[in-house]
C-alpha cells in the first residue's frame, strides 16, 4: 500500500506539539551533576598493575593515539638451580584524546583488563597539547570506574575465582595439618596413648552395641528322663570261720625244708595269722565235769 501524502510530516509535527505540551527541565550544571548511565563512555582508566606491556592495545587502536614505553629486568629464580627470567616494566602509558575517537577497541582487546571505561568526562583543556594524559592522570580516573554488574545466580561461577578459593582451602588444609601436628608432638606420648584408649573404647561400645541388636535365640527344649535308682550298697563280706586244728595231724612231727642260702627267712604276716576261735564261756574246758 502506497504511503499516504504528507504522513511523515503529520508524523513529525505530532511530536513537536508532544514535546512543547511538557514542562520544560533544566539540570544545573556543574552545580548539580548528571545522572549518567553506567556505561557511558567518558574516558579510558589504566589499572597499571594488569598492564603486560604485550602493545596489543597500541597495535589496534585505529587513531594510534596510545604511547607506551618499556624496558626488561631480569627476575632471579624462584628455586635454586633454575634459570633466570625477564620481564617487561612499564615506564609510559599515555593516551592523546585529542586524537581518540572512543572506539574502545584497545578495552576489548586487552587480554589482562588493564583499560576500562570511565563515566569521568571533565577533562577539558585551553590547550591541545595538555589532552595528552599520562598513566598517572589514567590511575585516577580507574576508582571512578563503576562496579561491573552482578552476575546471574544461576551463571556459572568464574574460573578465576573457583580457582583462587581451591588454593585458599588447600593452603588451609596444610596449615591445619602442620598444627596437628605441633600440637601432637607438644602434648607427647601420653596424649598417644589417651587417643589409643578412646578408640579402644569406642571399638569395645560398638562390639557390645553391635551384639545387643542381634536376635538372642531362644533355649531348645530338653527331653526329660526318668530317675533311675541308686544302686545298692554292697554287702559286707563275712570273715571265713577259722579252721579248727586237727589232734591226730598236728600230732605228727613236720621236717623241717632245709632254707635256701639266698632266700631270706620270711617274716610272719599278722593279717594272715589264724584267728583262736571264741570261748563259749557257758561250756566248761575239757577235764573238767
Amino acid at each position: 500500500m502506497a504511503p499516504i501524502p504528507g504522513s511523515g510530516l503529520a508524523k513529525g509535527l505530532a511530536v513537536t506539539l508532544r514535546t512543547m505540551t511538557k514542562k520544560t527541565v533544566t539540570e544545573q550544571y556543574p552545580d548539580t551533576q548528571p545522572d549518567l548511565p553506567p556505561r557511558t563512555r567518558g574516558v579510558i582508566g589504566l589499572f597499571e598493575e594488569n598492564c603486560t606491556v604485550c602493545m596489543l592495545c597500541a597495535r589496534e587502536c585505529p587513531d594510534w593515539c596510545i604511547y607506551i614505553d618499556s624496558h626488561k629486568e631480569t627476575v632471579p629464580a624462584a628455586a635454586p638451580g633454575g634459570r633466570e627470567r625477564s620481564r617487561n616494566v612499564l615506564d609510559r602509558f599515555a593516551i592523546d584524546f585529542s586524537l581518540c575517537m572512543y572506539c574502545g577497541i584497545c578495552i576489548e582487546v586487552c587480554p589482562f583488563d588493564a583499560l576500562f571505561w570511565s563515566p569521568e568526562f571533565e577533562y577539558a583543556e585551553t590547550d591541545i597539547h595538555e589532552l595528552t594524559h599520562e598513566r598517572d592522570k589514567l590511575r585516577e580516573w580507574m576508582w571512578t570506574v563503576p562496579a561491573p554488574p552482578a552476575l546471574d545466580p544461576a551463571a556459572e561461577e568464574p574460573k578465576e575465582i573457583a580457582a583462587a578459593r581451591k588454593t585458599a582451602e588447600k593452603l588451609a588444609a596444610t596449615q591445619a595439618a602442620e598444627a596437628a601436628q605441633a600440637a601432637e608432638a607438644a602434648q607427647g606420648p601420653e596424649a598417644t596413648e589417651a587417643e589409643e584408649a578412646a578408640q579402644g573404647a569406642e571399638t569395645t561400645e560398638a562390639v557390645e552395641a553391635t551384639q545387643a541388636a542381634e536376635p538372642v535365640e531362644p533355649p531348645q527344649a530338653t527331653a526329660v528322663t526318668e530317675p533311675t535308682e541308686p544302686p545298692k550298697p554292697a554287702e559286707p563280706s563275712q570273715p571265713a570261720e577259722s579252721a579248727q586244728p586237727n589232734p591226730a595231724e598236728s600230732s605228727k612231727p613236720t621236717e623241717p625244708a632245709e632254707p635256701s642260702p639266698l632266700a631270706k627267712p620270711a617274716q610272719p604276716n599278722p593279717a594272715e595269722a589264724p584267728s583262736a576261735s571264741p570261748v563259749d564261756p557257758a561250756e566248761p574246758p575239757e577235764g573238767q565235769s
